[in-house]
């Protein structure tokens, strides 16, 4: 089955993620990929002490992602993969993985970027980015909680860039 939801959101693992998300998802095992996490013994052990009991939970980095998605590691498993921008998923999609749809959740408004939602801003490479990927019939919606409005990429970036 492997990918059942893509989230993009800079503070990864947390309440909402692993609690509401979780419960709608019910994924076997949460992916954070991330090329400078993946290094950080301290930062990864910290979210895999937050993760729901039952579950599993890979912190790797897109390399490692791509080469275990295409080597079958998770074809049994639903996963729920969350990233902080998506650059990271354009990569795997890239790379000819399966993503069945985008969920942008949570950016914080630093680096120059522009409001969208209450809670995610973006950069023009950050929207450009969301647009290619949606390109590829790959829904891409804003949605902080699963029971939040889910706004279109269309919509929530309208007049914006």
């Amino acid at each position: 089955m492997a990918i059942v939801l893509a989230r993009v959101d800079q503070r990864l693992v947390h309440g909402i993620t692993v609690n509401d998300w979780n419960a709608l998802l019910k994924p076997k095992r949460f992916m954070v990929i991330d090329d400078e996490i993946s290094k950080d013994d301290m930062a990864k052990g910290a979210m895999r002490m937050s993760k729901p009991s039952g579950t599993g939970m890979s912190i790797i980095s897109t390399e490692t992602a791509i080469q275990n998605f295409k080597n079958g590691k998770y074809d049994d498993h639903k996963v729920f993969v969350l990233v902080k921008e998506p650059e990271t998923l354009l990569e795997l999609i890239q790379a000819g993985i399966s993503i069945p749809e985008v969920n942008v959740g949570f950016v914080f408004p630093d680096d120059g970027r522009k409001a969208i939602t209450g809670r995610v801003s973006l950069n023009e490479k950050e929207a450009d980015d969301l647009k290619i990927i949606e390109s590829k019939n790959i829904n891409v919606s804003f949605q902080y909680r699963p029971t939040d409005e889910k706004i279109s990429l269309e919509k929530a970036l309208d007049k914006k860039f």
